[in-house]
């Protein structure tokens, strides 16, 4: 979905705050209305085939490997699939911040989603998993959306996270290519 300038069809005022490509996209959502959400999408294609991938990246105690940010991820309860909760510590703007999730979808070589939750923000965590073509054949495309909600004091500076944010992004995107090229290097 592409945002713009000026009102959405849900009446909310909608703001890109970068010009990149759609898939490479910092999202504020009701800018207007201050601390609504924000969102990141990246999409990452590698040559690595669906399962392996989907098997990797379902392992959410795997973000230590690839997402710059986090400082540890344990699973706390189940198997990975749905009702699995993990213990994520990660670090943004230079201090430590926990959450709790939970996952709330797992469709094998589809979908894997989770929710997180601590006193400031909501986080959801979407990956969905598509087979593609690369130049050495078949591959795989990941797409990652995470939306933030925050609250209490936290959503009063939600919208001078974009920056911060973005990077976020951008460090995860460049480390989950690298994490995920390197699986087929591992064998």
């Amino acid at each position: 979905m592409e945002f713009g300038a000026g009102p959405a069809p849900d009446g909310t005022h909608r703001r890109t705050l970068s010009n990149l490509r759609a898939h490479r996209k910092v999202a504020v959502e009701g800018m207007s209305k201050v601390g609504r959400s924000m969102d990141i999408v990246r999409s990452v294609t590698v040559t690595q085939p669906l399962d392996v991938v989907f098997a990797y990246l379902s392992d959410f105690t795997t973000t230590s490997e690839w997402d710059p940010g986090t400082v540890r991820t344990e699973r706390v309860s189940g198997e990975g699939g749905l009702g699995s909760r993990y213990h994520n510590v990660s670090k943004f703007l230079g201090r430590e911040t926990e959450l709790d999730y939970l996952v709330v979808e797992h469709v094998p070589g589809e979908r894997f989603a989770l929710r997180g939750e601590n006193s400031t923000v909501v986080a959801h965590d979407t990956m969905t998993f598509m087979r593609s073509h690369t130049a050495q054949g078949q591959g795989t495309t990941v797409t990652y959306h995470a939306s933030f909600e925050f609250k209490g004091v936290a959503k009063f500076v939600a919208p001078l996270l974009g920056p911060a944010l973005k990077k976020l992004g951008d460090d995860a995107e460049a480390g989950m290519r690298d994490a995920l090229g390197r699986l087929g290097a591992e064998g």
